[in-house]
Parts: structure tokens; C-alpha cells; sequence
């Protein structure tokens, strides 16, 4: 369905589309060619009508998403530093507010962007016994954004919210499940599994009815998507008394 690009697929398996994170090369690392990817894809999936499901998942043994490639960022002029930002922060907005439900199968490393990219989705499914949940930006230097911080915020457990973000802490499948980060910890040869069976049984919710609960309670997170121009403000429709 994706133009091909080595670092990205989209597939679609009944109502499952799959985004498949591939860059070898890069560890699943964002630079402005994988954003532009991935706006294909997420345009794509937003667009197409009827009920389903988006499953966002790694090809790479080791690694679900290493978050920025700083190397090549590094090379980078500062006026393009800044555009990359604000496209990474659009990214997480449109991940966050997609217009269906939204899981990500964590099947290793998931670090700094890549964090947050499992973050903004609706569920996480993650690999039990290797792999690590972080959020390395204190050690780094390098603050979260305002809508980075925001979408930090939407992991359900506050307190655990707060130790991954101040301390770098890397938290394995395990301790994540125990602390809320993600909804399941489970072996990685039963993970893809799961992924898949949740996905398709959250493909089966109405997808409007989803999007406006969603986007309702995500409100600040939706707020600042709609005003950049990447969702929709959305009020439940109550039927009228008779």
C-alpha cells in the first residue's frame, strides 16, 4: 500500500493495517525522510473509511524504535533542526489523535522518540524478557517539547509518568506491565500473536464512536493537534430525549 521505502511498510490484513518499522541501517531511528513515510502512511490509514485497527510494530529483532537519529541530525543546519522538530512533534500529534484504534507491539528497544511514539498510542503489548521502555532525555541534555511532555502525560500511571521522565530509568517488559506503562508483558514468541488478536478485536469498534471518545479524552492532546491543522474537534453525539 506504501510506496516502498526501506525504513517503513504498511500492510493491511483485514481490518489490521500494520505500520512495520524496517530500518536496519538507522535502528528504527526518525530523520525527515522516515517522517515523510510516515505522513504516507498515516494519510493512508486516516483516510480509508470503515472500522478498523492500526497495529505499529518493529521487523528488527532487537529494537522497536531508537527515537531521533542524532547522528544525522547532528549534520543538520539549525533551521532544519527546528523543522524536524516540529515535524516529530506533528508526528506524535497525529499518532495520538488518529481517527481509529491504535496499538503498539514492542517487540525491543524502545527509547527517546520511540517511547514516545508507544506513548501516544491507545494500547502497548510489549516483549517480556529483553528490551527496554525509556526515556533517556535528562541524561541527554535535551528537554521534552511542550508536546512531547503532553504526550508523555498519556501513559495511565502518573507516578510512573513522572520516574521514566526524570530519571532515564530503562524499564524492561516486566516492570512496565507492573507499573501500567504497557496494558501486557508477554514471551516474544506469543507477542505478535497477542498484538494481532487485540488489534482485531479493537478493528471492531465503531470507528467514529472511538475517535470522539478518544479525541474527548484526550482533550489537551487534541486540542493542540487541531491547532496545527491535524485533527478535528469531535463532541459525542447525544440522542435527543423524546
Amino acid at each position: 500500500m506504501l510506496p516502498n521505502h526501506d525504513g517503513l511498510t504498511l500492510a493491511r490484513e483485514g481490518d489490521v493495517f500494520r505500520i512495520t518499522m524496517c530500518d536496519a541501517g538507522n535502528d528504527n531511528t526518525f530523520s525527515h525522510v522516515v517522517l515523510d513515510a510516515w505522513d504516507k502512511a498515516l494519510d493512508l490509514v486516516a483516510g480509508t473509511p470503515g472500522n478498523a485497527a492500526l497495529l505499529i510494530r518493529s521487523s528488527l529483532d532487537k529494537t522497536f524504535c531508537n527515537g531521533i537519529n542524532l547522528q544525522w541530525l547532528a549534520k543538520q543546519p539549525p533551521a532544519e533542526v527546528g523543522r524536524f522538530v516540529q515535524r516529530l512533534d506533528e508526528l506524535l500529534l497525529r499518532v495520538a489523535t488518529l481517527n481509529l484504534p491504535t496499538l503498539a507491539e514492542i517487540n525491543g528497544n524502545c527509547y527517546a522518540g520511540g517511547a514516545l511514539l508507544a506513548a501516544a498510542c491507545d494500547f502497548r503489548l510489549m516483549r517480556a524478557d529483553r528490551g527496554r521502555f525509556c526515556y533517556p532525555e535528562v541524561r541527554l541534555r535535551l528537554p521534552f517539547t511542550p508536546i512531547m511532555l503532553e504526550i508523555v502525560r498519556l501513559l495511565p500511571d502518573a507516578q510512573a509518568m513522572f520516574e521514566l521522565a526524570v530519571t532515564a530509568d530503562a524499564w524492561g517488559g516486566e516492570q512496565c506491565a507492573a507499573r501500567g506503562v504497557v496494558n501486557e508483558a508477554l514471551p516474544i514468541a506469543q507477542l505478535a500473536a497477542r498484538a494481532q488478536e487485540r488489534a482485531v478485536a479493537l478493528a471492531g469498534k465503531d470507528r467514529a464512536t472511538y475517535t470522539a471518545i478518544k479525541r474527548g479524552l484526550r482533550d489537551r492532546v487534541n486540542q493542540l493537534a487541531v491547532a496545527r491543522g491535524l485533527s478535528e474537534a469531535t463532541a459525542l453525539a447525544v440522542p435527543p430525549v423524546s
